[in-house]
């Protein structure tokens, strides 16, 4: 793997992945290649403050997954060599502070690996919206007959489809770049794209105003900031076309999730969700039982391969950092502002 170390260097790596997320991040090569660059000490219980406090001295390197506790000057006091703190998702606002950057401890994580599975996940989505498919498999399952069941909202290919796209993201792009393949006209609306950058994707930059009213899909793909947070409401919700859909593989603080439950309610729009207010979500909740909304449970990023690169990926910082070499998928203190 490109940056091993030499394997006399035995310095120390906590690894904080539980063990069933272990098993899907870190191949037996990937594991190995770990185990000989580096002493290990693992936490099982990874969520536990205490036990990640105490592995922490002289450790030169942390690898981090979800629900692990936040690396703060409280930890900090324990980590007096610690030089990596290497997340295996993507936005590491729930696991690092402003300290772990003053200290000059660096900051990783594995974001760019998710984009691919979770744009799939997305034009999958899409797919479905356009053809009806969560409509017709809500109604045989709860038992209408043939012809009722085979009544649903006009459908649609994607070829010559107006798709719009909110945020032009790693995985804003890997979708973008599915959808047009597949014939599809994309609308952008990010204040970041430049007009270079979309003409490059092949896609029209447009304010949010326009985007929705011109979409038979809406794609959403920004990151969670203060000026993104609830971005789409009521009103925004009301520019949609009858018949139109939203699909959100990014994060539910992006959606009024109260204000798409009662325009999802009135049937008027469809929805694919992967991403909730609440997780997991409420076995009674609303959107269970709406015919015209597709849910999956936050798995759009959980194929076998994205697992098995974002362990890869993490390891492979770690073996950079060991082996003298700087890592690639650093992030600054800016990356706190993204708040999931």
């Amino acid at each position: 793997m490109p940056g091993s170390p030499d394997p006399a260097d035995r310095s120390r790596v906590v690894v904080a992945v539980p063990p069933g997320l272990r098993a899907q991040f870190f191949t037996a090569e990937v594991w190995r290649e770990l185990e000989r660059a580096a002493e290990l000490t693992v936490i099982d219980d990874h969520w536990d403050r205490a036990a990640v406090a105490a592995a922490l001295p002289g450790a030169r390197a942390l690898i981090t997954s979800w629900r692990a506790p936040k690396v703060d000057a409280g930890l900090l006091g324990s980590a007096d060599r610690l030089e990596l703190v290497a997340h295996t998702g993507s936005a590491v606002a729930p696991y690092v502070t402003e300290e772990v950057f003053r200290r000059g401890i660096l900051v990783t994580q594995a974001g760019d690996e998710m984009a691919r599975p979770v744009a799939e996940v997305a034009l999958a989505f899409t797919l479905s919206l356009l053809h009806r498919i969560q409509r017709f498999d809500h109604a045989l399952r709860g038992g209408l007959e043939w012809a009722a069941a085979s009544e649903a909202p006009p459908r649609h290919e994607i070829h010559g489809s107006r798709i719009g796209v909110i945020g032009a993201s790693r995985t804003g792009r890997a979708y973008i770049a599915l959808v047009r393949a597949m014939g599809a006209r994309v609308s952008v609306t990010d204040p970041y794209l430049s007009a270079a950058d979309a003409e490059e994707l092949g896609v029209e930059r447009v304010p949010l105003e326009t985007l929705l009213p011109q979409s038979r899909i809406v794609a959403v793909h920004a990151p969670v900031t203060e000026e993104t947070r609830r971005m789409i409401g009521a009103g925004q919700l009301a520019l949609m076309p009858d018949g139109a859909g939203l699909v959100n593989t990014a994060r539910s603080w992006l959606v009024d999730e109260d204000a798409l439950l009662a325009e999802l309610a009135t049937g008027r729009l469809d929805a694919a969700i992967d991403v909730f207010d609440d997780e997991p979500l409420p076995a009674d909740h609303p959107f269970r039982a709406l015919p015209n909304v597709l849910l999956t449970p936050h798995q759009a990023a959980g194929s076998v391969e994205c697992r098995q690169r974002l362990g890869a990926s993490a390891v492979d910082e770690v073996l950079r950092l060991l082996g003298g070499r700087p890592p690639v998928h650093t992030v600054t203190a800016d990356a706190l502002t993204r708040l999931h």
